[in-house]
């Protein structure tokens, strides 16, 4: 029997943007569910920021509305104490006004955990937190959690981080990579470290090269002001997928404790080769997709239609190769693929081993494949193994590759927290393990930055693709001129 995941102390969470797309979508259907495993205390409170004036029972309102449009499992006793709950207060940070309500409803309380989640543009991470120190609503047990992009280039990230840095303590801020709460990302460690057959063979003795990729079947939808001034590279290279090749990479940390683990990770980023002009050019790719065809057979429009510009130099798709400098991994490439409106939404690492060095078997058996372990982080979350045995029957020998499948729905027929619930419970109770620490996200903008300057300094525009594809063909180029293809089989 699994053990049950702990309840958390009695807390305050401000979210601020609690009327915002991430509120609706992932953070109040998180707490919900929260609720309904009993594992927030009775006296807790949630208490949404926005600029828009509304009471709490108008917030109520429409937080139930939301709710109900996002869970499968809504159970009305439940939903109902969830939303007494639930508070307003109305603060407008570009005008500064409203902070007096908001000490107001947390004042007698500085003895509770005193939880602020900046669910806004990154631009007012900054002034937020000054105005929560001007106005004395830090208190010890306080803590910040800040969602992605943490600046646009590692200049601008340090800004960020140093402001914040000036309010709340490194031990108090809590920056959010959703990857990182996924149940496979965690299996990753628990495969890595909790198994000895996979361990002896973690190194460039056994594996021949690593694919990352995250594709999205999705355009840019109502996201397109963002995007064309952040472009992939910035939305889930510098973050989500760095952060996955962490994990992967990473020497076996001392313990699950958090700091073990991140020092583990920056260690990793440290070892990246850096991207200079000519590496940049040969080991990247960028692409923008063009109108063509979406995953269920309709027409969809292309990237510049969809953010209405005539010429834009943002990249909707990122190929990398990428190199880690150190014994465990000299020579071994990591691919990181990622972009939007794809053949398939998929999200998966893929470690591909060394090809036997011999053959026992003659060629009328059949080639031999190299093993390779999937690990699927999204959708239909599992692990698969491919591997030779025997094809059934008689005739001789004759091999054939055949998946060794764990699909965690089938094999856990239980409801998977999702990961904006694990990282809230994890935040309330001050586990940073699955957390970003600053000097994680400043190496992370040191490999990345080089790429940006490069990209910049070139005026090439975006390699088009086509709606619907895997993208521009020179990343197909970029792999299999080494010898490699992409991985594209469903698990």
């Amino acid at each position: 029997m699994s053990a049950r995941p702990e309840p958390t102390e009695c807390f305050d969470l401000v979210v601020f943007g609690g009327t915002g797309d991430l509120a609706h979508r992932k953070l109040l259907p998180a707490l919900y569910h929260r609720e309904l495993g009993g594992l927030i205390p009775e006296h807790a409170r949630i208490i949404a920021v926005s600029r828009r004036p509304l009471s709490d029972a108008d917030y109520r309102a429409w937080a139930q509305e939301k709710i109900l449009a996002h869970v499968t499992d809504a159970c009305h006793k439940v939903l109902s104490r969830f939303l007494q709950r639930l508070h307003y207060i109305s603060v407008n940070v570009s005008e500064d006004t409203g902070w007096q309500s908001l000490e107001q409803i947390l004042k007698g309380r500085e003895d509770v955990c005193r939880a602020f989640y900046l669910s806004v543009s990154p631009d007012f991470f900054g002034p937020i937190c000054q105005a929560l120190g001007t106005h004395n609503l830090i208190t010890p047990k306080s803590r910040v959690t800040i969602e992605k992009p943490i600046g646009k280039s590692g200049s601008t990230a340090a800004h960020v981080n140093e402001t914040i840095g000036s309010v709340f303590k490194e031990e108090q801020i809590f920056r959010i990579d959703h990857y990182l709460g996924k149940e496979t990302v965690q299996n990753l460690m628990a495969l890595r470290f909790a198994n000895v057959l996979f361990e002896p063979l973690w190194n460039s003795s056994y594996i021949d090269h690593i694919q990352i990729t995250a594709a999205e079947t999705l355009g840019v939808e109502s996201r397109a002001g963002y995007y064309d001034t952040a472009g992939a590279l910035r939305d889930m290279v510098q973050n989500h997928l760095l952060q996955l090749l962490c994990l992967v990479a990473m020497e076996p940390p001392e313990s699950m404790a958090a700091d073990s683990v991140r020092d583990e990770k920056l260690k990793v980023l440290k070892a990246l080769k850096p991207m200079d002009p000519p590496s940049v050019m040969r080991n990247t790719v960028r692409g923008q997709y063009r109108a063509g065809a979406s995953s269920d057979g309709g027409a969809v429009s292309g990237y510049l239609e969809d953010v209405q510009l005539q010429a834009s130099q943002t990249e909707t798709f990122v190929a990398a190769k990428a190199e880690i400098a150190n014994w465990r991994w000299a020579g071994v490439p990591f691919y990181l693929r990622t972009g939007k409106r794809l053949a398939e939404r998929i999200s998966e690492i893929v470690i591909q081993f060394r090809e036997l060095p011999h053959s026992i078997f003659k060629e009328s058996a059949g080639r031999i494949a190299a093993n390779k372990l999937v690990i699927r982080l999204q959708p239909d979350e599992g692990v698969k193994m491919q591997v030779m045995i025997k094809d059934p029957g008689p005739g001789g020998m004759r091999l054939r590759e055949v998946p060794l499948d764990m699909t965690f729905a089938e094999a856990f027929q239980v409801r998977h927290a999702d990961a904006y619930e694990r990282l809230l419970g994890d935040m309330l109770r001050g586990n940073q393990t699955l957390f970003m620490r600053r000097d994680e996200v400043e190496a992370a903008w040191a490999w990345i930055d080089p790429i940006l300057e490069q990209w910049a300094k070139d005026r090439t525009p975006p390699k088009g693709y086509t709606a619907g594809t895997w993208g521009p063909s020179a990343a197909i180029a970029l792999i299999e001129r080494e010898g490699r293809t992409w991985h594209e089989d469903t698990l």
